[in-house]
C-alpha cells in the first residue's frame, strides 16, 4: 500500500469487516491514517476504533458521528462500504415485493445521503476532507443475466438503482462541496471473487468475458480507495473510477 499517504488523517470506513471492507480498514491503517471502523459484527471499542452503530437509522448515524467527534474532533476521510439488505435481497423483479424494495432503499441510498450530509458539514468547517463511496459496474452498465443462468439465480434490481443513483448523487455533492475543498468520488469494483458465496458456473462465466479473464481479488480493490482518500488525489472529484478488470470497456 502507499506508506504514509493518509499519516494523520481520521478514515471513518463503513462495513470495515466485509470482504472488501476488511482490505480497506488494512489499507488506511498501513498508509496511516487513525481508521475508525464501524460495522455491526464489531464488539463496540472506542479506544480501538471499532464501533458498533446502526447505520441505517438516523439516530446511529448520530450516535456514530458524535462518537467520532468527541474522540477525535475531525473527521478527514469516509468510506462509504457497508452493505445493508433484506433476507429477500436477490428475488427475481417479479417477485419483489415493493416494502421489501423501499426498505433496500432506505437502508443502503438513504442511509449513505444522511451519513455523507452529516459528515460533510464536519467537512465544510474544516475546509478539507474525502469521500469514497463504494458503487458498482452495475450503476453503470446493464446486467449480463446470462452469467445467472445455469443455476437460475439474478442480480438485485435495487442493487442496480441504488449504485447508479449513488454514483449521480456522488456527482452532485462534489459539485456543491467542491467549493470547501472537499471531494467526493465513487469506486466501481467488477465482480470480486468469493468462492463461499458464488456458483462456480458464475465464475466461470464472468472469468470468460472478462478481459482479464477473472474476478478480481478482493484486496485489489483497496488501493483505489486509498488513492482517492489521500492528498495525491487532491485534483480528482466527482469521478467514478473503475476497478473492474475491463468488464466496461467493452
Amino acid at each position: 500500500m502507499f506508506t504514509s499517504i493518509l499519516k494523520d488523517k481520521v478514515i471513518l470506513i463503513t462495513g470495515g469487516n466485509g470482504l472488501i471492507g476488511k482490505h480497506i480498514v488494512q489499507g488506511a491503517k498501513s498508509s496511516g491514517a487513525t481508521v475508525v471502523n464501524v460495522d455491526i459484527g464489531n464488539r463496540h471499542n472506542e479506544e480501538n476504533g471499532e464501533l458498533n452503530f446502526d447505520i441505517t437509522t438516523e439516530s446511529g448515524i448520530q450516535q456514530l458521528i458524535d462518537t467520532v467527534m468527541s474522540k477525535y474532533g475531525r473527521i478527514d476521510g469516509l468510506v462509504n462500504n457497508a452493505y445493508p439488505r433484506t433476507a429477500d435481497w436477490g428475488n427475481k423483479v417479479e417477485d419483489i415485493k415493493f416494502e421489501s424494495w423501499q426498505k433496500n432503499i432506505d437502508l443502503q441510498m438513504n442511509s449513505i445521503f444522511l451519513l455523507c450530509q452529516k459528515t460533510l458539514d464536519i467537512m465544510k468547517a474544516q475546509n478539507s476532507g474525502s469521500i469514497v463511496n463504494i458503487a458498482s459496474i452495475y450503476g453503470v452498465v446493464g446486467n449480463d443475466f446470462t452469467l445467472y443462468e445455469e443455476y437460475g439465480g439474478t442480480s438485485p434490481a435495487a442493487y442496480a438503482a441504488i449504485k447508479g443513483g449513488l454514483i449521480n448523487l456522488t456527482r452532485y455533492l462534489a459539485s456543491y462541496y467542491g467549493k470547501y475543498n472537499i471531494r467526493l468520488n465513487c469506486v466501481s469494483p467488477g465482480g470480486v471473487l468469493d468462492e463461499k458465496q458464488q456458483k462456480a458456473s458464475f465464475i466461470e462465466n464472468y472469468s470468460k468475458k472478462s478481459p482479464l479473464k477473472r474476478l478480481a481479488n478482493p484486496e485489489e480493490i483497496a488501493p483505489s480507495v486509498i488513492f482517492l482518500l489521500s492528498d495525491l488525489a487532491s485534483y480528482i472529484t466527482g469521478h467514478n473510477l473503475m476497478v473492474d478488470g475491463g468488464w466496461t470497456a467493452i
